[in-house]
């Protein structure tokens, strides 16, 4: 079951919950709410831009879980990355939703799990549910989740009493919904006299066995209140969590120090203590690592080591058993990671799956033949009857073909006799038939000249109607001549009325046109006299402006007159004020400062 899968069943559960009415239909804004819920615990960066354009359309009504899928695999799911997320926050937000509307603990207190250990069942019958909606746990599965929490608190499950509580549930053997399971598992019916915290502790380490993929945890026996049960084989041993400590042997400073180790697939990491808490390194692993027992020294005994390509890591447990399930369970990861398989309980769910498929069709297999067989047996008991039919229609047959065979013999004595009697009428008819023949030749000799007769009448007959038919082609041709002379005379007719039309519409229309020309004509004798007009007043405004013109260059004359006075003046008075070089230079200068500004001056005047 990829990740994909995964989430996709807790996201259903909660979209579920949001679908108050039970409809199929959940509104825009609760979606939406959800949907940046899920932006959060995924670590996925929000896009409220994509988010408002998938939610805007004219129909203000609710979603369908079909019309957020298109939504929620593009937008999240495509987006999502292995490891970049807790799965268990993620988890923990799709419980909260569908706890809150579906999961009723015993308002009392007498729950036997609480709402946390609820929470982690939620998520093993989730993972081992079945990938078809609605979500259900078979039996088969039910049976195993409950055997690990029994085996986790050495306790053995009642198999018997299990299957007549799902007999006794309505389709309890197509499977059970998580509601229903944890229903069965509040009732105390298969945990009788086992306390609270123990339960809790075993689902807690099935939780870290199947959901956090926890191969090997090293377990104190003292921890739940019984005496461990010893391991069967060694397979069991090997998936199968305990609790307590290891003794490691530093790189650095190469003292012994007891830590609290846990195995994955693929990695072991070691804490502080069995809280967790403060983790102090961890060993990844892969299909180049190994293990190896080592002998007892350093005052370490029961000692063994795990090589990866880089390091070797020197450890010691408490007894000789406990090395052995630890070494077991570290050559279980790393063939796993040999194999490329990432959780060995996905493995395990598929196989089991593949099991039950396999004996479902061996039973459907076994009930197809059993049909087979019975079809064959009823076929043969319908071919029995069928041939008991057939002989007793094929006695009845002789009878009915040794009564036909009498029928017909006194039949044909009876058709001998008749026609021994016609052959007698036949002798006498032909000996009156050979005298009538004669008469009838004479009288065919009588006919035969009658008809030659009427053959010489036929011939003359057949040359008047020739004459007769030649008149009437005669006639017929003449009366096509005078035909066709009077529709040429009604076609020329018709020719003349439509010249004459023709010659009344030109009248028509040429007296139209003079109309049209003498009002044209007196709409450009207006226009000529309005121009007329226009002339003698541009004549007017330009006598006008001649004069403004002519005055305008009275002035300039006069102002030219004013400038070379004015020149003249300066001229004079500059005249006498140097009289050496050094200030003629000076007087030079400074009038050469004034001539371009007399310039300018005239300029503009002219």
């Amino acid at each position: 079951m990829d990740l994909r899968a995964e989430l996709l069943k807790s996201i259903w559960y909660a979209f579920t919950a949001l679908d108050v009415e039970k409809s199929g239909k959940v509104s825009k804004s609760q979606l939406k709410v959800l949907s940046h819920n899920l932006y959060t615990v995924l670590c996925i960066p929000h896009d409220p831009v994509a988010l408002e354009e998938h939610f805007r359309d004219d129909d203000d009504g609710p979603v369908s879980s079909q019309g957020y899928m298109p939504y929620l695999n593009k937008y999240i799911l495509d987006k999502v990355e292995e490891g970049a997320f807790v799965k268990e926050n993620f988890d923990e937000l799709c419980w909260t939703l569908t706890a809150k509307k579906n999961y009723k603990p015993d308002r009392n207190g007498n729950s036997i799990v609480s709402h946390q250990d609820a929470f982690k069942l939620w998520c093993l019958f989730n993972f081992l549910s079945e990938d078809k909606y609605p979500l259900v746990m078979v039996p088969d599965e039910v049976e195993y989740l409950l055997k690990k929490i029994c085996m986790a608190m050495n306790v053995e499950l009642n198999s018997c009493e299990l299957d007549d509580y799902l007999s006794q549930e309505p389709q309890g053997q197509e499977g059970l919904t998580v509601w229903q399971f944890l229903d069965m598992v509040n009732s105390g019916r298969f945990l009788r006299g086992i306390e609270p915290e123990a339960i809790s502790m075993a689902v807690e380490e099935v939780y870290q066995e199947v959901i956090e993929d926890v191969l090997k945890q090293a377990r104190s026996p003292h921890v739940l209140g019984h005496e461990p049960c010893p391991a069967p084989n060694p397979v069991l041993i090997s998936v199968s969590p305990v609790q307590g400590y290891l003794w490691k042997k530093g790189q650095l400073r190469r003292n012994w120090s007891e830590r609290w180790f846990m195995l994955k697939p693929s990695v072991l990491s070691y804490y502080m203590s069995e809280e967790r808490k403060e983790k102090k390194g961890s060993i990844a692993l892969d299909k180049h690592c190994c293990v190896e027992v080592l002998p007892d020294r350093d005052g370490k005994r029961c000692m063994f080591c795990v090589k990866t390509s880089s390091r070797t890591y020197e450890m010691s447990a408490s007894d000789t058993r406990q090395r052995q399930e630890w070494t077991l369970a570290i050559q279980t990861a790393i063939r796993l990671q040999a194999e490329g398989k990432k959780s060995l309980h996905k493995d395990l769910k598929q196989k089991r799956r593949e099991q039950r498929e396999q004996r479902d069709q061996r039973k459907a297999a076994k009930e197809e033949e059993t049909q087979r067989l019975k079809q064959l047996q009823e076929e043969k008991e319908r071919k029995l009857q069928e041939l008991e039919l057939l002989k007793e229609a094929q006695r009845q047959a002789e009878i009915l073909l040794q009564e036909e065979e009498q029928r017909r013999r006194q039949q044909h004595e009876e058709m001998q006799r008749t026609l021994e009697i016609q052959l007698q009428e036949a002798e006498q008819a032909r000996a009156s038939m050979q005298a009538e023949m004669v008469l009838k030749e004479a009288e065919a000799e009588r006919q035969r000249k009658r008809i030659l007769e009427l053959e010489a009448m036929q011939e003359r007959l057949q040359e008047a109607l020739q004459q007769e038919v030649k008149a009437r082609q005669d006639e017929e041709a003449v009366r096509y001549a005078q035909a066709r002379l009077l529709a040429e005379e009604e076609e020329k007719l018709k020719q003349l009325m439509k010249l004459k039309e023709e010659q009344e519409e030109y009248i028509i229309k040429t007296q139209r046109e003079k109309q049209v020309l003498k009002q044209e004509m007196e709409n450009k004798n207006k226009c000529l006299e309005e121009a007329q007009k226009q002339l003698e007043e541009v004549r007017v405004n330009r006598q006008r402006v001649d004069q403004d013109v002519m005055a305008a260059q009275r002035k300039l004359r006069q102002a030219s007159t004013n400038v070379k006075h004015w020149n003249v003046q300066m001229n004079r008075l500059m005249h006498p004020i140097g009289p050496g070089d050094k200030r003629s230079n000076v007087s030079g200068g400074v009038f050469a400062g004034y001539q371009p500004l007399l310039s300018q001056r005239d300029s503009s005047l002219k």
